[in-house]
C-alpha cells in the first residue's frame, strides 16, 4: 500500500515507523522540518520531503493522486492543518484521507457525517481514545489492563506475576489443566512479557516472577480465574484525577455514573474553574499542585482504590503515580507520552501505563490491513497487536482445525465469537464463515495472518 503521512512529531514518526516495519507498505513522510524527517529516515525505510503538507505544490510532489492513504497527523495545536491537508489530498486524488483532531465537538455523530460529506473519511482524537481506554481498565481493575471484545463477552486481560504467584515455576500446560479441572474455568494465555520481549508460549513455558501474561477468557470466567491466579480483586469505587487534561475531563464524566466518588486535582485556577463549570456536581474539583504529597494525602489519596495521573507532562506523571503507590494506592494508571519512558514507568511500579501515540497508530494501522479486520488494539508491555477479524467467505483459515494449518509462529488465536456463542480456541476449534476471531500477533506476523483471513 503506497501511504503519506503527514506530521514527524511523535504520532507520525512512529505511525512511519510501525507501517514500514509491517512490510509491503511505501511510505512518504512530509513535515516542514528536516531534523524531525532524517531522525525517523535512519531507522526506516521511508521517503521524506520537507515542505508545508497544505501545499498543492508539495502534495504533488509526494504524488498524492497516486497513493491509497493519506494521513494528517501534526500536533493537536495544528489541527486546522490537518484538516487542510486532509481536505486537499482528498480534492487531488486520494481515495482515502485520515486528520487528526483536537475538538471533541467535531466527534458527534452529526459533525462526522459533515466532515465525511466534504471528503476527510475518518476523525480521530488520540486524548478521547485514551479516556474511553482508561475508563474500560476499571471495569476489571483486578487485572492490570483489560480489553473487551464482541461487546465484552470476551475478555483479554493482563496480569503481572510476583513473588506470591501460585503459578510460579509451573508450566503453563499444567496451569491450563489444573485451573479447568478445579475450577472449570476455560482460557487461553496467548503471551508472555519477559524482560521486554513478547512471547508466544509453548505448552511447556514456565512462568517466572515479573512476567506479564495476557490471556483470554468468557466475561463471566475472568474474576473467578484472576482468583486462581492469585490477584487480588478491585472496584474501582474512590477515584482521584492528578491533571484536568482533556484526557483528565473525559475520563471523569465516563465514570463519574458508577464510582463513588471522583476528585481531580490540579495546579492551574482557570482550569479548575472551567472544570467546576463542565462537569457534573458530584466531581471534586482541587486547585493544588499533584506533585505535593502533603496535599495528595489531605485529600485522602490513601484511601483511593485508582489514581489515574494525566497533567500534561509525563515525568509529572510518572513521578506522581510512584507517590501515590508508595501512599498504599493500590491501583495506579499514568499517561506517558515518551514512548521510552513506558518500561521505566512500569519498572517504577505502575501499574498501567496509557500512550497515545500507539493507541492513534493502532486505530490508523487498521486501514492498511484487509477489510476484515475490525479492530486493533495494543496493551501495554508487548509490541504485539490484538486484531478481531471476520472469516471471510472462501477464506483460507475457514473449516480447518487450528492445529493443522500453518498459522504464523508469532500469532496464536485466543478466541472465537460465533453467533451469540463465545468460547475459547483449542486445537480442535475449526473456525467457520463470518466467525469473529480474536488474534494476538507481533508486528512481524500481521501480514502473514492478515492473508488467511481474505
Amino acid at each position: 500500500m503506497k501511504i503519506i503521512i503527514a506530521g514527524a512529531c511523535e504520532v507520525g514518526s512512529h505511525l512511519a515507523k510501525l507501517l514500514a516495519a509491517s512490510g509491503g507498505n511505501d511510505i512518504t513522510l512530509i513535515d516542514p522540518a528536516e531534523d524531525r524527517l532524517e531522525s525517523v529516515a535512519e531507522t526506516a525505510d521511508i521517503i521524506t520531503i520537507c515542505g508545508d503538507s497544505s501545499s498543492i505544490k508539495t502534495l504533488q510532489e509526494a504524488g498524492v493522486s497516486k497513493v491509497d492513504l493519506f494521513v494528517a497527523v501534526h500536533p493537536a495545536s495544528q489541527q486546522h492543518l490537518n484538516l487542510a491537508s486532509a481536505l486537499l489530498a482528498k480534492k487531488l486524488g486520494c481515495p482515502k484521507v485520515v486528520a487528526r483532531v483536537s475538538n471533541e465537538e467535531y466527534l458527534s455523530y452529526d459533525n462526522r457525517i459533515l466532515f465525511t460529506d466534504m471528503g476527510i473519511d475518518l476523525l480521530f482524537y488520540p486524548e478521547q481514545i485514551a479516556a474511553q481506554e482508561i475508563a474500560n481498565s476499571l471495569k476489571n481493575a483486578g487485572a492490570s489492563e483489560s480489553l473487551d471484545f464482541a461487546r465484552g463477552r470476551l475478555q483479554l486481560s493482563v496480569v503481572k506475576l510476583d513473588a506470591t504467584s501460585p503459578i510460579l515455576d509451573a508450566k503453563l500446560i499444567d496451569v491450563s489443566r489444573e485451573i479447568a479441572s478445579k475450577y472449570d474455568i476455560h482460557f487461553r494465555i496467548v503471551a508472555v512479557s519477559r524482560m521486554g520481549e513478547t512471547i508466544i508460549p509453548g505448552p511447556d513455558l514456565k512462568f517466572k516472577e515479573k512476567d506479564t501474561i495476557y490471556l483470554v477468557t468468557l466475561r463471566e470466567s475472568l474474576e473467578p480465574l484472576l482468583r486462581s491466579l492469585g490477584v487480588m480483586m478491585l472496584r474501582a469505587r474512590r477515584v482521584m484525577i492528578l491533571g484536568g487534561s482533556n484526557i483528565g475531563r473525559m475520563v471523569a464524566k465516563l465514570i463519574a455514573p458508577t464510582t463513588q466518588e471522583v476528585k481531580i486535582i490540579d495546579r492551574s485556577r482557570d482550569v479548575c474553574l472551567e472544570l467546576s463549570e463542565e462537569l457534573p456536581s458530584s466531581i471534586k474539583i482541587i486547585n493544588g499542585d499533584a506533585r505535593n504529597t502533603d496535599l495528595l494525602i489531605e485529600e485522602g489519596i490513601s484511601n483511593c482504590d485508582v489514581v489515574i495521573t494525566v497533567t500534561d507532562n509525563a515525568e509529572t506523571n510518572i513521578l506522581s503515580g510512584v507517590a501515590s503507590k508508595s501512599l498504599g494506592v493500590p491501583k495506579v494508571l499514568a499517561d506517558v507520552e515518551n514512548i521510552e519512558y513506558l518500561r521505566l514507568a512500569e519498572e517504577m511500579g505502575i501499574d498501567t501505563t496509557i500512550n497515545r501515540k500507539l493507541i492513534a497508530a493502532a486505530k490508523i494501522f487498521r486501514l492498511t490491513l484487509s477489510d476484515k479486520v475490525k479492530s486493533i488494539q495494543y496493551m501495554n508491555g508487548t509490541n504485539a497487536e490484538i486484531l478481531e477479524y471476520v472469516v471471510a467467505e472462501g477464506s483460507e483459515i475457514a473449516d480447518k482445525a487450528l492445529k493443522d494449518i500453518d498459522f504464523p509462529s508469532g500469532a496464536i488465536i485466543g478466541g472465537v465469537i460465533r453467533g451469540t456463542e463465545a468460547f475459547i480456541a483449542v486445537g480442535s476449534t475449526q473456525l467457520k464463515t463470518y466467525d469473529r476471531v480474536m488474534v494476538f500477533s507481533t508486528p512481524a506476523a500481521t501480514p502473514a495472518v492478515d492473508k488467511w483471513f481474505k
